[in-house]
């Protein structure tokens, strides 16, 4: 942690930043995963607002 003391005699703390990098893109397997992963969630919310009309 980095502290530095005004003329007060006042403390400030600052946090350590953390390196910035770059995300990567997503390779093709991932992106599969994805798009599979949102197609059955789109399913089970689809499946979840179909009972609940059902039911009321």
């Amino acid at each position: 942690m980095y502290t530095t003391v005004n003329e007060q005699g006042i403390l400030n703390n600052y946090a350590t930043e953390p390196k910035i990098y770059y995300a990567a893109y997503p390779d093709q397997d991932t992106q599969r995963t994805y798009a599979l992963q949102g197609a059955f969630a789109t399913l089970l919310v689809t499946t979840l607002i179909l009972v609940a009309l059902g039911v009321s």
